[in-house]
């Protein structure tokens, strides 16, 4: 018997329906819809007793905080009140099949123009913990940022001791200067940016910068409780050193993926990383109070901020003044403690429980081995540039192709191909075009190659990549943020990787899940993911002017053959460049 026209055309029009909107289907089975208005606006705010206009949303500095459940799905309408044009990142989601709300300007969307607007529309499919959005185009997530915090499904409980309190702490910087004008002469002159003037916890800078006593963070505590401190790396160059004098911390949770709990003292977080700790108060309130202490981990040749955040842990009190309490200070390690770094990174495992399993990708089908670190460009005829030499520029670079940002979005010039002509190429190379000896001596000739390369991947293809650090302008550690995926570390090490002699030690059981990981300081890193999301997805440094320099590239996933493998068509709002 034949099926009749109708039901063919019902069947069509709700596969279509599923494709295009693949909340509308699955929103009711598993969680509400939650709605966000962003209005990207000017505000006069001061700091370092420096008065200055910076672009944020809603006129609050770091931003608002976004909430929502494991299952829900994230209505967020965004509103462009400023000169500049934005784009927002909701960093770390996986964005399944919604690619066109992942946000970062001239790779899944043009940037929202000035007296536009855009809706971000996804849902969270499997993720519950902290992450957190910014601005993704230039400098401008110096302050536009925010919390976003996933909390886990109703009746459904954390894998550790549910917190009397949870707290959103995130680390930034602050510029008394303009930060687009601060990148916008390094681009110009070559040179390496200036530095920013302080670092903040939510915002505020602290007592040990000049004029900030009263701009200090302070969190109040009580004795006997236990304390959820969601920590955000939102800075825009500096790895961070972080911690609480005479407390110890627990780490439950890294990128919004439970971790198996260890306990330290000193954290260190890179830019784009979120890390859960567990603070458990003293069971009565000592006679004393007690700083938070945030300072850079750095190695490169370059300058950085040197500079050191402080807040306070107080305890609540019903009676004594404070005043007379004495106040302590924590250690922190060494600016340069590279030892400390891989041992500390070396404690994050998965879980790995039936319930959180570790779904690390047994078998590889591609592997690639991408170089990450520093060179030049040559400085333009008649001008003299202030980079490694008077006549060359620093950029930085990927397998040496420093990534040009395209005019044109790429998702959208790979989704409607009749575009992509003359926008991107897809002849990433796989593997360095020259091999040296990557953390040796450096070769003589640092100049990289300009190009807007992809690498193209089939559906559902399990990768790994191997991630080695180079020394041609000083060996240094680099945050490597994979847009719309998170992959398993299940290697590391010093040096030049072994292809024969390091993979024999991946450890393949209960590799830590992220989605940014630091690339060490004259080593390598190893992850694996499974290529099974189809879109446009960049892969960057998330020092932000590393990735000014070009350091970056991006994956092309083809679609599927089925109809949920496949990504939508963009919603009729999506910006235009």
């Amino acid at each position: 018997m034949g099926t009749s026209p109708a039901i063919v055309m019902i069947l069509f029009v709700a596969v279509g329906c599923f494709m295009a909107y693949p909340e509308a289907v699955t929103a009711k089975h598993t969680g509400i819809t939650r709605h966000y208005t962003f209005n990207i606006k000017l505000k006069n705010t001061t700091r370092l007793c420096h008065t200055k206009s910076i672009v944020t949303v809603n006129g609050k500095f770091p931003g608002p905080r976004v909430i929502t459940r494991e299952g829900d799905r994230l209505v967020v309408k965004v509103f462009n009140h400023v000169p500049n044009n934005i784009s927002i990142h909701w960093h770390g989601v996986r964005q399944l099949r919604s690619g066109w709300a992942d946000g970062p300007s001239y790779i899944t969307q043009c940037p929202i123009q000035t007296g536009h607007s855009y809706v971000y529309n996804f849902t969270i499919t499997g993720q519950r913990g902290t992450l957190f959005w910014h601005a993704h185009i230039s400098w401008l997530r110096a302050t536009v940022y925010g919390p976003l915090i996933i909390l886990p499904r109703r009746n459904e409980s954390y894998p550790f001791v549910k917190p009397y309190k949870e707290v959103p702490i995130l680390f930034g910087e602050w510029f008394n200067a303009d930060p687009e004008a601060v990148i916008n002469q390094s681009l110009q002159t070559g040179g390496g940016p200036n530095v920013s003037d302080a670092y903040t916890f939510n915002g505020l800078p602290g007592p040990l910068y000049n004029c900030s006593a009263k701009d200090t963070y302070k969190l109040k505590v009580k004795p006997g409780k236990t304390y959820l401190l969601r920590l955000i790396n939102a800075a825009l160059n500096d790895e961070l050193f972080f911690s609480i004098a005479d407390h110890s911390l627990t780490v439950v949770e890294a990128d919004a993926v439970y971790v198996k709990p260890f306990e330290t003292n000193v954290l260190m977080i890179t830019p784009g990383q979120t890390t859960n700790v567990v603070l458990k108060t003293k069971p009565k309130a000592p006679n004393a109070t007690f700083l938070m202490l945030a300072r850079p981990y750095a190695t490169g040749m370059g300058t950085f901020d040197n500079t050191t955040v402080a807040g306070i842990l107080e305890y609540e009190t019903p009676s004594s003044s404070l005043k007379n309490r004495p106040l302590l200070k924590p250690g922190l390690p060494a600016i340069n403690a590279t030892n400390f770094v891989a041992n500390f990174t070396s404690k994050f495992r998965s879980l790995a429980t039936a319930k959180f399993p570790a779904n690390v990708p047994q078998k590889v089908d591609k592997k690639f081995f991408f170089t990450v670190g520093l060179g030049t460009k040559p400085c333009p005829k008649n001008q003299t540039c202030q980079g490694p030499t008077n006549t060359t520029k620093f950029a930085a670079a990927m397998n040496n192709i420093s990534f040009a940002l395209p005019r044109t979005a790429l998702l959208q010039s790979h989704f409607f191909s009749q575009y992509s002509k003359g926008v991107y190429t897809t002849d990433f190379p796989a593997f360095p075009l020259i091999s040296f000896n990557y953390t040796g001596t450096p070769p003589n000739n640092t100049l990289v190659n300009n190009g807007t390369k992809l690498v193209v991947i089939p559906f559902n293809t399990s990768v790994e990549l191997v991630l080695q650090d180079t020394s041609i302008l000083g060996a240094e550690s680099h945050p490597l943020h994979l847009h719309g995926y998170n992959f398993y570390v299940v290697g590391q090490g010093f040096g030049n990787f072994d292809p024969e002699n390091d993979p024999p030690k991946f450890n393949l059981v209960d590799p830590v899940e992220r989605n940014t990981v630091g690339v060490p300081s004259g080593g390598w890193v190893a992850i694996r993911f499974q290529a099974d999301n189809p879109g446009v997805w960049l892969m960057h440094c998330h020092f932000d002017v590393h990735q000014s320099w070009g350091l970056g590239m991006a994956w092309m996933v083809l679609d599927g053959e089925l109809p949920n493998q496949k990504l939508p068509p963009p919603p009729s709002d999506l910006p235009k460049c």
